[in-house]
C-alpha cells in the first residue's frame, strides 16, 4: 500500500481517544460524581443515544442555534429521522413522563452519558463529552433548588476545590421575565435580551454595556436583589458556612425551558475563568409528552471542562494503572512457571502483568517503567528453586526480598 493510501491515525475532529492515562481521569470523574451524588440519595439511569429527531424540534425543548446547527441529525436505514443526544433534559423528561404514574416523587435520579453537538472546537469545548446529569422531579419547594446547588458545591469540594477556586452565581427566570416586561420587550426581544445576558462573561464590559442600552436597560436594570425565596436560600448556605454562593442576576442560562431558579459554577482562577457547570429549575418540560406539568430542577456538567478546572489548579490525580507488579521473566522456557505464580498472586487480589520473556530484561523493565506499573520482580531459576523474589520500585529504586508466600501480603500494604 502506498502512502498515500494509507488512513490518517487523526480522529475525527472535536473528539478525543482516550488513551490510558485519559480514561483513568474519565473513570475518576465520572467516580467522584456518582460516590457525591449516590451519598445524597440519587440513583442512576441510562437511555439510548438515539433520540427521535422530533424531541429537539419541538417548541420548547431546544433553542433554536442547536437545533439549526449543532445536532448530529440523520435519517436512519427504515427513514426514520433521528438524532444523537446533545444534552440528557429532554430524555429524562420523556422517560418520566412515560412512567410517572409507577415512580415515587420526589425523584432523584442522575446520569453518566456522553453527549454530541457539532460545533467549532475550541478550549473546553468539545463535539462529544461525558456530561452528568442530577435531577429532583415532583418538587416545587425551594428546599429542592437548594439541595441541588449544594450537590454542586459538594461535587466540587470532592475534586479537591477550596471555596475560594469557585464561584455559585444563581439568577432567576421569573426576575429575569419582570425585567423584560419593565422594558416592553416582544417575544424576540425578549430573547435576544437573554441571549445577550448569557453572553455577558465572554464579551468586553463595555460592548456588554453598549448592547445592554440597545434595549433600553442599563446596569442599574440588573441591580434588583433576588427573590424572597431565593434571598433566604442564600442565607440559609451562608448560616451553613457556604460563602461562594451569590446573587448575578444575568444568569439567564441558555435553554427555553428553565422556569425559575437558575445557576452557574465559575472557576475563579485567571487562565480558566469559565463557567463549569449549571442548570435551574424546569417546571413545565414534561407538558411536551402529556397535559400534567411535572416539576423539575437539576444542573449538567461536562468532562473537559472539570479537567481544565483540576488543571489549573494543580489538582489533576496522577496516573496509577490497576496493574500492581510486573512479573520479567528471565527465559521464555519459565514463562509456564512464571504464569503460575502470577496466577496465586491474582488469586489473593493483586494485579499482575506478565512478561513473555521474549526480550531482554533490560527492555522488560523498559515496558514496565512506561505503563508505570509500580513494582517488577525479575523471575529466573534461582528466584524459583529459592522461593525467594526481590520487589523492586520502579520509582524509589528500593529492593526488598519477599518470600513466596509472603508477597500477597506485601502487595496488600504498599
Amino acid at each position: 500500500m502506498s502512502k498515500k493510501e494509507r488512513l490518517s491515525t487523526e480522529h475525527y475532529r472535536g473528539v478525543r481517544d482516550f488513551y490510558p492515562e485519559d480514561q483513568a481521569f474519565l473513570h475518576y470523574f465520572l467516580k467522584t460524581v456518582r460516590m457525591v451524588v449516590e451519598r445524597v440519595g440519587y440513583v442512576e439511569y441510562e437511555a439510548s443515544i438515539l433520540e427521535p429527531a422530533e424531541l429537539y424540534k419541538t417548541k420548547g425543548a431546544e433553542n433554536e442555534e442547536m437545533v439549526q446547527s449543532q445536532t448530529y441529525t440523520f435519517v436512519d436505514r427504515g427513514g426514520r429521522e433521528v438524532t444523537l443526544r446533545p444534552e440528557m433534559t429532554p430524555t429524562v423528561a420523556r422517560m418520566v413522563a412515560a412512567k410517572r404514574r409507577e415512580l415515587g416523587f420526589p425523584l432523584r435520579w442522575y446520569s453518566l452519558p456522553n453527549c454530541f453537538r457539532y460545533e467549532r472546537p475550541q478550549r473546553g469545548r468539545l463535539r462529544e463529552f461525558w456530561q452528568p446529569n442530577i435531577d429532583i422531579f415532583g418538587s416545587y419547594s425551594p428546599s429542592a433548588d437548594a439541595e441541588i446547588i449544594g450537590v454542586a458545591y459538594g461535587i466540587m469540594r470532592a475534586f479537591g476545590a477550596q471555596e475560594s477556586d469557585f464561584v455559585i452565581k444563581v439568577g432567576s427566570r421569573v426576575e429575569l421575565n419582570r425585567i423584560a416586561e419593565s422594558l416592553s420587550l416582544d417575544g424576540r426581544g425578549k430573547n435576544n435580551f437573554i441571549a445577550l445576558l448569557d453572553r455577558k462573561s465572554k464579551i468586553d464590559q463595555q460592548d456588554f454595556a453598549a448592547q445592554l442600552a440597545g434595549f433600553g436597560a442599563t446596569e442599574s436594570t440588573l441591580s434588583a436583589g433576588p427573590p424572597v425565596e431565593i434571598s433566604k436560600m442564600l442565607q440559609d448556605f451562608k448560616n451553613a458556612g457556604i460563602n461562594n454562593i451569590v446573587w448575578d442576576p444575568s444568569i439567564v442560562r441558555g435553554f427555553a425551558y428553565y422556569s425559575g431558579m437558575v445557576f452557574e459554577v465559575f472557576d475563579t482562577h485567571p487562565d480558566n475563568n469559565r463557567a463549569l457547570m449549571g442548570g435551574g429549575r424546569y417546571d413545565n418540560l414534561t407538558q411536551l409528552f402529556d397535559d400534567e406539568p411535572l416539576p423539575g430542577v437539576g444542573f449538567a456538567m461536562g468532562d473537559e471542562t472539570i479537567r481544565l478546572f483540576l488543571e489549573s489548579r494543580g489538582l489533576l490525580p496522577a496516573y496509577l494503572p490497576p496493574t500492581q507488579v510486573y512479573l520479567a521473566t528471565l527465559s521464555p522456557d519459565l514463562t509456564p512457571t512464571v504464569q503460575t505464580l502470577g496466577a496465586e498472586l491474582r488469586q489473593a487480589g493483586v494485579n499482575v502483568a506478565i512478561d513473555f520473556g521474549e526480550r531482554k530484561l533490560a527492555d522488560q523493565i523498559k515496558t514496565a517503567s512506561k505503563h508505570k506499573i509500580p513494582y517488577l520482580i525479575v523471575v529466573g531459576e534461582d528466584e524459583i528453586t529459592s522461593g525467594n523474589f526481590t520487589v523492586r520500585n520502579l520509582e524509589s529504586g528500593a529492593e526488598k526480598k519477599v518470600s513466596r508466600g509472603d508477597l500477597p501480603d506485601f502487595f496488600k500494604t504498599v
